[in-house]
């Protein structure tokens, strides 16, 4: 485990994720980051994890979440499971950036490494280039 401050960084489009357990960390069977998400910031394509739960926890600001066609939006202290098959996506419409837990059973951290690299490039990659990523790591468009 990482001690206070430390974790692996990524970034993405703005958005911030620090994780605080990684699948070398757990053996692979989770992870957990802790997300910082852009005012206003782009929701990520609807997507599918095919063997992965994923859980939020909402620590600032509310985040709208399409599950499965149905928008809800949550704030602070209100988890929302995502499991495995599900159709989603999630972001922050405020004015103000936005926090959240995420954990992912098995691990997730792999994939966010790729997306960081994914989007560093000189152009923003292809939605075709988001979606080969994103099958690369158990997901499939929704």
């Amino acid at each position: 485990m990482f001690g206070p401050g430390e974790g692996q960084r990524h970034e993405a489009l703005g958005s911030v994720m620090r994780f605080t357990a990684t699948a070398q960390t757990t053996r692979g069977r989770l992870s957990l980051m802790e997300r910082t998400l852009p005012p206003g910031g782009r929701m990520p394509p609807a997507h599918v994890h095919i063997a992965c739960d994923e859980l939020f926890n909402i620590l600032e600001r509310p985040i709208s979440f399409l599950l499965d066609g149905s928008e809800l939006v949550r704030g602070p202290d209100s988890p929302i499971l995502v499991s495995g098959g599900t159709a989603h996506t999630f972001g922050n419409r405020s004015a103000s950036p936005a926090r959240l837990l995420v954990l992912h059973a098995p691990a997730m951290d792999a994939y966010f490494a790729e997306l960081e690299q994914l989007w560093q490039g000189p152009v923003p990659p292809s939605v075709g280039q988001e979606r080969a990523l994103m099958s690369r790591h158990g997901m499939r468009p929704a």
